[in-house]
């Protein structure tokens, strides 16, 4: 059976995205085109949001949330919401990156999150991001970059100097990217260090060290290229290691995607198509809930920050959208249109908590698949194979928020659908991820499940999942985006 044409569309956007804030500009991309109104969060929405409208907004430049509004919305009704991340382990450089050993030359670099280091080792590696940089009026601009030849290479020990029969690398020593050689560096400039932007020019005041002092100037240069600037208009940059090797399907019948960071751009890109999918499907005229989805900086790393979801900025959004009003209104004697302001009012006064009842969040996070080679780690019931359908996931310590109620709705959203589900847990006798499934359920109080599709090779440089599981996911979220109005009035759990 050939990949389903998802499948293409899902490598694109990983391609596009190596990056939290690529994911995020790479989803706005596909929202705009599918008639989202871009808002910000600083702006009153009183006059901008309204029923039957599609909007999205972003924060730090790498979380967004997206929503539709039902045009028969009411203050205090549903929201049918799926959480995904949008960050994934990598290796991040540091705020002082310039390193010189026997004549290489090297850059320092952050762990980020819990990678499987070692599959980092000889790969062909180059550097993405955003990058502030100064305009012509003063003003300090976010610019992406994405340097798309392989700048960097962190290279493995000869065998033959390393008899150790495992491989466990010093994370600050062991793991420097080499950038170059210094003598060709020299060759490059001429024996001579490049001149730094205005060097102390004029007594004038330095907080930090000039940017190339901090990092190897050739660096700057190449940075400033793709920002499309000078390198004395780079102020400070935000820059991560990626894997230039380009996604693809495998397999023999290309039922495998084998690519980077599908924890968890897979389902990101699942989210964003299928909240698409579902207002193209199915018509917002009668819908009286609120489909929502959000992706999520900083998952890997605990969720706390400003754009995680651990901050407030899903609360605050549903807060705001709870309160928001019907589009009917009542029209006076002299023919003006107003609203019952008292009723609105009083209606108001518990719509966010009558909402938070009432509504539902699917936090979507890639799941295990079976390994051939390893089955004995996996519990014998619950063995996730890829291409048979999303997994969801159940965890008596409720690392996952799944429950009974959850697993009924979500089976009558896949059985409008037409697509398979599993199970998973994990064995007593071993760990269990996490997810932000529970932190969300336990701060806003909403009905919660958990799921994802299933993956090999979690938190490596280069993993492994289903091509045809794009297509599932995508439509299992279409499905309990659009019916999920009508399906919570039937499974009442008070």
């Amino acid at each position: 059976m050939a990949p389903p044409q998802s499948a293409y569309d899902f490598l694109d956007f990983v391609n596009a995205s190596p990056t939290p804030y690529h994911a995020v500009a790479t989803a706005a991309t596909l929202l705009e085109g599918a008639g989202f109104k871009n808002i910000k969060e600083r702006d009153n929405w009183a006059s901008v949001v309204k029923p039957g409208g599609k909007y999205y907004l972003t924060r730090n430049g790498s979380t967004f949330v997206a929503f539709a509004v039902g045009a028969k919305w009411k203050a205090g009704n549903p929201i049918g919401m799926v959480g995904a991340h949008t960050d994934s382990p990598c290796l991040r450089i540091k705020p002082a990156s310039k390193k010189t050993a026997n004549g290489f030359l090297q850059v320092g670099v952050e762990t980020y999150g819990g990678g499987i280091w070692h599959s980092w080792f000889d790969r062909d590696l180059s550097v993405a991001g955003r990058v502030l940089v100064r305009d012509g009026a003063g003003n300090f601009v976010q610019k992406l970059v994405k340097v798309e030849r392989p700048i960097l290479r962190i290279p493995h020990l000869a065998i033959h100097l390393s008899r150790e029969p495992n491989f466990n690398p010093n994370k600050e020593d062991e793991m420097l990217p080499i950038l170059g050689l210094a003598a060709a560096e020299l060759n490059r400039t001429g024996g001579a260090a490049p001149e730094t932007a205005k060097e102390e020019a004029e007594g004038e005041f330095k907080p930090l060290k000039e940017m190339t002092e901090r990092h190897h100037p050739y660096l700057i240069e190449i940075v400033a290229e793709h920002a499309g600037v000078e390198a004395s208009q780079v102020v400070d940059f935000e820059l991560v290691l990626y894997d230039t090797q380009k996604s693809c399907l495998g397999g023999l019948n290309e039922e495998f995607i084998l690519s980077p960071r599908l924890d968890n751009l897979t389902m990101t890109y699942c989210s964003v198509a299928g909240l698409i999918a579902s207002v193209k499907s199915t018509n917002l005229d009668q819908d009286a809930s609120i489909r929502l989805i959000a992706g999520f900086d900083h998952e890997e790393i605990g969720s706390l920050s400003a754009q995680g979801a651990d901050s407030n900025i899903l609360p605050a959004i549903v807060r705001r959208l709870s309160v928001l009003p019907s589009g009917s209104s009542s029209t006076s004697s002299d023919g003006s249109s107003y609203e019952h302001v008292e009723s609105a009012e009083a209606e108001g006064a518990t719509a966010f908590e009558q909402t938070l009842s009432t509504s539902f969040l699917v936090s979507a996070d890639m799941a295990h698949s079976v390994h051939p080679n390893y089955a004995r780690k996996y519990e014998s019931n619950h063995q996730p194979e890829m291409n048979k359908g999303t997994v969801i996931k159940v965890n008596a310590n409720q690392r996952y928020a799944t429950n009974s109620p959850g697993i009924v709705l979500i089976q009558e959203a896949a059985r409008i659908a037409g697509v398979p589900l599993q199970l998973f847990v994990v064995k007593n006798d071993s760990p269990c991820g996490g997810t932000i499934g529970p932190m969300l359920s336990a701060k806003m109080g909403v009905r919660t499940l958990d799921l994802g599709n299933p993956q090999l090779s979690m938190h490596s440089i280069r993993e492994t999942g289903g091509s045809c599981d794009v297509d599932y996911s995508i439509r299992l979220f279409e499905s309990f985006l659009s019916s999920y109005g009508e399906l919570e009035a039937k499974i009442f759990v008070d």
